[in-house]
């Protein structure tokens, strides 16, 4: 007997030796596709099986449900007569149900379909009992399903617990016919399977006879080759004298590695172009790119990255990125980084505060860099952009919002309590206070539109808009500012004072904003000066100094004061918006503006107001005009 079988097993491997390697890959891949059709058959066998099970399950525990509502509070009544009759209709007219029973609290089968307990007495003398969990009473609340297998198929048993009142009566056994549709379904699907699967391999078979050419070699030699491809070896040839399909194959691939090569030398040059391209416009960018790799290995950094990180000096290409970012963002940006790396999310942006190299504040965006096919991730760009500036003018705004809604609020609130004094109490009020409260009315109005228009002639100067500058008689500009405040001056007891240089040149400025400059630091000199104290106004040409090379000639502005003087400590914050050295001094009241708006204005024509005060002694502001030229400005036109 061994004998034999050691004879059929060198017979069919002598046999299968002769069949050519293309039989053999036809043999092994038919096996497989045979194999793989064959279970996704029985996968769907199967799926339909748990389908039907589901569904079967479905609707015995929802027709469990509906019978047991019908005949529980029968049952309780212990009129099983009607529990008989009416389970004999629900049995007759639903061809589903299998068998109905019917069991007390302790599992006593006491009615049943198709079979009733006295005929069975009395036939059988058996009782008989559905066993059930021994918690089945306590926890009587939803349907308990089972299946058993039948002849004709898995019955689906459904035990439906039958309660009036939240008191256990018993439980109703319900079992469940197959679908018969299923059961023919599934079973024409096994036999169809059967019947592919056996003439795929009739054809394999009759194929593997038919085709059995020898290729082995030809095949193997294809396979270096490709291999050799693969590796990057593009000047790989095959040598075989061969026709038909199998020679034109080996032709295509001699000429398809002498392409190859040649594309190889010129992807290689213009590869080199591209990269120094990218390089170039990426170290031209405002904002900071850094790129890394799905490793945080960096691939390009650009000169502002570096500068913003404090890089400079320090090679970070082909090291890991989180090694060497400052250690706040460091913290921020890590887990986000290796998320956008996996591909769990697309980009993320944070706001980080950097102390080192220095104070700034940064924004960090994180992209995804996607393949040509856009299908997996290859790195992450990060762009950093530097947003100090920003922040510091969103802080600037909202303090001033903040400021400008305080002292809005002030005057409003005094205006609107004297308007509704008078009107609840006008006839109760003496004339003298009415004409009181008008007159403080009318003060708080004075003063809410003078805090409007400054707030608007700070706004117009801070808005960007260019003014244009010609020449100023500033004499005529002093003159008017003194001829404006000369019975202010006369009704305090304070003494003006005008020292203006004779034939002082015209100077480059606005006249309107000149004016204004010159009204806001008299006006202030006025207020707070006392009876008997002197204000001067002062203007003169500045002498040209020799060391300097053809320097612009200058005209100089003084208005000075013998008065209460600014402390050291409030001189640096004079000519922030809104403060006011009134509140730590005296009660004198003012929008906090005006020296902002000299500011702006000495600003718009590129000079700087200064200050020398002294507390107790008095207080000088000055600044510079250049004189103007006009030969200058007609070349300038």
């Amino acid at each position: 007997m061994l004998a034999i079988l050691k004879t059929i097993k060198e017979a069919i491997v002598n046999w299968w030796s002769e069949f050519t390697l293309q039989t053999k890959l036809l043999a092994a891949a038919t096996l497989v596709v045979s194999l793989v059709m064959s279970g996704l058959t029985f996968w769907a066998i199967n799926t339909i099986q748990l389908d039907a099970r589901l569904n079967d399950t479905r609707f015995g525990r929802d027709l469990g449900l509906l019978l047991a509502a019908n005949v529980a509070p029968l049952i309780a009544e212990d009129n099983l007569t009607e529990v008989a009759q009416f389970s004999e209709r629900f049995y007759s007219s639903t061809s589903s149900v299998r068998y109905m029973l019917y069991a007390d609290d302790t599992g006593k089968i006491y009615f049943g379909i198709p079979f009733w307990e006295p005929e069975v007495g009395t036939s059988l003398a058996i009782k008989r009992r559905i066993e059930l969990p021994d918690d089945y009473a306590a926890d009587a609340e939803k349907p308990m399903v089972r299946q058993h297998r039948a002849p004709d198929g898995e019955v689906t048993d459904v035990f439906v617990p039958l309660t009036v009142d939240g008191k256990y009566l018993g439980v109703l056994a319900i079992g469940i016919n197959p679908n018969p549709a299923t059961v023919i379904s599934t079973n024409f699907t096994r036999d169809v399977t059967i019947a592919v699967f056996i003439s795929i391999w009739v054809m394999v078979i009759l194929g593997g006879v038919i085709n059995a050419l020898t290729i082995t070699k030809p095949i193997k030699e294809l396979l270096v080759g490709v291999k050799q491809i693969a590796a990057g070896n593009f000047k790989q040839q095959i040598d075989l004298p061969l026709g038909g399909e199998l020679g034109e194959l080996i032709l295509n691939f001699n000429e398809m590695a002498e392409r190859l090569e040649r594309y190889e030398e010129q992807n290689i040059e213009e590869l080199t172009a591209e990269k120094a391209k990218l390089e170039t416009l990426v170290s031209t960018i405002a904002d900071g790119a850094v790129l890394i790799d799905n490793s945080m290995q960096v691939i390009l950094v650009n000169p502002t990255a570096q500068r913003i990180f404090g890089w400079e000096g320090v090679n970070v290409v082909g090291k890991n990125v989180l090694h060497h970012l400052p250690a706040g963002v460091g913290m921020e940006i890590t887990r986000p980084l290796y998320e956008i790396a996996t591909g769990e999310c697309e980009s993320a942006e944070f706001r980080i505060p950097l102390t080192q190299p220095i104070k700034r504040t940064i924004r960090i965006l994180l992209t995804t860099v996607l393949d040509q096919q856009r299908e997996s991730v290859k790195g992450v760009a990060i762009t950093v952009q530097d947003i100090t500036r920003e922040v510091e003018l969103n802080e600037a705004k909202s303090q001033f919002i903040s400021n400008v809604s305080h002292e809005l609020r002030t005057p409003l609130f005094n205006i609107k309590s004297f308007i509704e004094t008078l009107h609840e109490y006008g006839e109760d009020l003496s004339t003298e206070q009415k004409k009181e409260f008008l007159v403080t009315v009318n003060h708080e109005t004075d003063r809410l539109t003078r805090l409007v228009n400054d707030v608007l002639d700070l706004s117009k100067l801070e808005s960007g808009r260019n003014y244009h500058l010609n020449g100023v008689d500033l004499g005529q500009a002093i003159e008017q500012t003194l001829r404006t405040y000369q019975l202010n001056a006369r009704d305090k007891g304070i003494e003006l004072i005008q020292e203006v240089a004779p034939q002082l040149p015209l100077v480059v400025g606005h006249y309107d904003l000149l004016l204004q400059v010159l009204a806001n630091l008299v006006g202030n000199a006025l207020k707070f000066t006392k009876a008997g104290g002197k204000v001067a106004l002062r203007a003169y040409k500045l002498q040209s100094k020799s060391n300097f090379h053809n320097p612009t000639p200058k005209v100089r502005v003084e208005i000075s004061d013998t008065g209460i003087g600014i402390a050291p400590e409030d001189q640096e914050a004079i000519f922030d918006r809104f403060f006011r050295v009134e509140n730590r001094v005296h009660t004198l009241e003012g929008t906090g503006l005006g020296l902002s708006i000299v500011r702006n204005i000495m600003e718009k024509h590129h000079s700087k107001v200064h200050l020398v005060s002294e507390v107790g002694v008095g207080t000088t502001f000055w600044f510079d005009l250049a004189v103007f030229d006009e030969q200058v400005s007609h070349v300038e036109k």
